[in-house]
């Protein structure tokens, strides 16, 4: 096809994608859906103006859209490391980990199981060889980054639940894509039975050794990046190579998972920027990869929709059966891990507990999309797969990938509203109403000193400041108002309201560069855990976490086993000073907040509460010096040069 015209055709593209989010808006849906949507319907008009008799004026713009030269290649080597990449850079690392057993549950068993149950479900209603439906069940397994990420992000869930459901759309394309490559091999050999043990075996040493390249890979970026820090146009240049040149080096050069490679490299990077490149650089960096990934994301539905009638030439109605019961082994295989596998983890307490409502989300939040279609595409492309293995594969594909996003995807805010995750209780809409009160008095106080520096009319500002005053006493007294709110409610509320002021005080130090990123990144991590643990245990799981965000962590003591066993000082000496860093700073912190008890919570909670909270901080701060002096005695000589610097 002319470069011309692809050009022209990728100019119309975008303009679509760039009404799509207002029209998606406008309609109340997730954009992926709308893009899908808007895909089929261009690529069903554009066929129907090329073979239709009516008229050939539009002939030329319509066998455009048709012969666009679009391949699973396409995707696999440029859509999807963008996807995955964008996602691995710019996902909460630290948070997510502690909800790591579930998200590798769903990620890599998940993955296993819907492949087995599927295959399973399909052989004796497809008439294909079990290897042909395990293959089927290894594409359909795997859920989408683009469309899950997206569409989680756009609706009123819990940031846990996303968290959960973006770790394992993350990671799950490994575990799919390559079961996807033994069964696709195994096809083309034509083999009799299905080589279960050699998929399992041949996946370990395919994400050990991507993960392996990843890491050293993003390691050199990173460095790299941090020698180039006054060249931020070249920063952002060399992390767009990265996943590209990560995924094609292990695919190609070391036959492992491209994909885990370049989620490792995302990752790696993820770690590793805030220490070696600078904030305003790394907001451009993830700027730069959040307008990629969209157009990525966008460009994957709609092309992959253009895609349609090309996987599905002919279609019978036998093949709704298919889809069916595709669909429900699907979500059998997905609630087999969610209730009955991840309540057993918790159980033997190897993973934190999972509320049931989340799992109900989550089972029907496991959306499909373009890399399902993609490797679709790429069976389609093989000239050894049999010619009905490549109908059948396009006729579930395509019908399941439909069923997830026109239903499931549109549904999903439904779904989550049913479930009550968007609905607030007693004790969230009193702290709603506390946050607006302190908010307002802040205002009220900026308004303040603002129209002293202005020449306005005396008589403006009397007005004016007299009916903000009327309007932050409603705020106190909506506040105030909960008269159903035990103490000890009103006490979490104090520190609900405190753990939230403590990230505004850090993300103000960071912002007017009195706090490294890396130790920014770890206090802010420390602070949206005490409002969860506060949210969930009170007084008593704040207390909790903080001690524990002070203590030495399992890197620290085996830093100092190095130290000890093997000579090695590096690691203790990082780890020292990070510690000495962090336990400083929160000293800092905790002024800011005393002073924030006396001037905002005191007024809204009371004297009682406000004694309390002042008892809770100076606890905080025994436990941060009773830290620091163990670590002078520990390392005097040490100390004294971190002190001074």
């Amino acid at each position: 096809m002319d470069i011309v015209v692809i050009l022209a055709v990728l100019s119309g593209l975008f303009v679509v994608i760039g009404l799509t989010e207002p029209l998606a808006d406008r309609l109340r849906l997730p954009s992926t859906v709308v893009l899908a949507a808007l895909g089929m319907g261009m690529g069903a008009g554009a066929a129907w103006l090329y073979f239709t008799p009516l008229t050939q004026t539009f002939n030329p713009a319509a066998l455009a859209i048709i012969s666009l030269p679009i391949s699973s290649e396409v995707f696999l080597f440029v859509f999807l490391p963008t996807l995955v990449f964008q996602v691995a850079l710019t996902i909460n690392l630290r948070r997510m980990m502690d909800d790591w057993v579930p998200i590798l549950t769903l990620a890599v068993v998940a993955v296993l199981v819907a492949t087995v149950m599927i295959g399973v479900a399909l052989q004796p209603i497809s008439g294909l060889p079990l290897i042909g439906c395990f293959l089927i069940g290894a594409i359909v397994s795997t859920t989408d980054p683009s469309a899950v990420v997206s569409i989680f992000r756009a609706t009123p869930a819990p940031q846990r639940l996303a968290r959960i459901v973006e770790g394992e759309s993350l990671l799950n394309d490994a575990a799919a894509i390559a079961l996807f490559s033994v069964f696709l091999s195994d096809v083309v050999m034509r083999a009799a039975e299905p080589d279960l043990l050699g998929a399992l075996l041949r996946f370990p040493p395919a994400v050990v050794i991507g993960a392996g390249v990843g890491w050293a890979v993003g390691r050199v970026a990173v460095a790299l990046m941090g020698r180039i820090g006054a060249y931020p146009m070249g920063q952002v240049t060399i992390s767009i190579a990265v996943p590209y040149a990560t995924f094609l080096v292990t695919d190609k050069g070391f036959h492992a998972s491209g994909v885990v490679a370049v989620v490792v490299a995302g990752m790696t990077m993820n770690l590793l920027s805030p220490g070696r490149i600078s904030p305003a650089a790394l907001t451009r960096l993830r700027d730069a990869w959040d307008l990629l990934a969209h157009w990525a994301g966008s460009l994957i539905f709609v092309m992959a929709a253009l895609l349609i009638p090309k996987l599905v030439p002919d279609l019978h109605p036998g093949d709704l059966g298919l889809i069916l019961v595709t669909a429900l082994a699907a979500f059998a295989s997905r609630a087999v891990v969610l209730f009955g596998l991840m309540p057993l983890l918790t159980v033997a307490r190897v993973s934190p507990r999972v509320e049931r409502p989340y799992r109900l989300a989550i089972l029907w939040g496991g959306l499909r999309g373009a890399v399902t279609l993609a490797l679709a595409l790429a069976v389609t492309e093989s000239l050894g797969v049999p010619p009905e293995v490549k109908r059948q594969v396009g006729v579930v594909a395509v019908g399941f990938t439909l069923f997830t996003l026109l239903l499931q995807g549109t549904t999903l805010r439904a779904v989550i509203g049913w479930l009550g995750l968007d609905r607030l209780s007693s004790l969230d809409r009193a702290l709603a109403d506390q946050v607006v009160a302190v908010a307002l008095q802040s205002v009220r106080e900026q308004v303040a000193e603002t129209t002293r520096s202005l020449t306005l009319q005396p008589g403006i500002v009397r007005d004016e400041a007299k009916r903000f005053g009327q309007r932050v006493s409603a705020a106190v007294e909506r506040a105030d108002a909960a008269k159903d709110l035990l103490d000890r409610d009103r006490v979490t509320l104090g520190l609900l309201a405190l753990a939230g002021h403590e990230r505004d005080v850090i993300l103000s130090a960071f912002g007017d560069d009195l706090m490294q990123a890396r130790l920014a990144e770890r206090l802010l991590n420390d602070a949206d855990r005490l409002i969860e643990a506060t949210r969930a245990d009170g007084r008593s799981g704040y207390r909790a976490t903080a001690r524990r965000a002070v203590r030495p962590g399992r890197g620290a003591r085996i830093a100092v086993w190095l130290h000890n066993r093997a000579g090695l000082s590096d690691p203790l000496s990082r780890i020292t000073a990070d510690r000495f860093g962090q336990l400083v700073a929160l000293s800092q912190v905790l002024r800011a907040l005393h002073s924030f008890v006396d001037r905002r919570i005191l007024r809204i909670h009371g004297r009682r509460v406000a004694d309390l909270l002042h008892e809770l901080l100076v606890r905080r701060g025994d436990d941060i010096e009773k830290e620091l002096e163990g670590l002078r005695l520990q390392f005097p000589g040490y100390a004294e040069r971190l002190e001074r610097r």
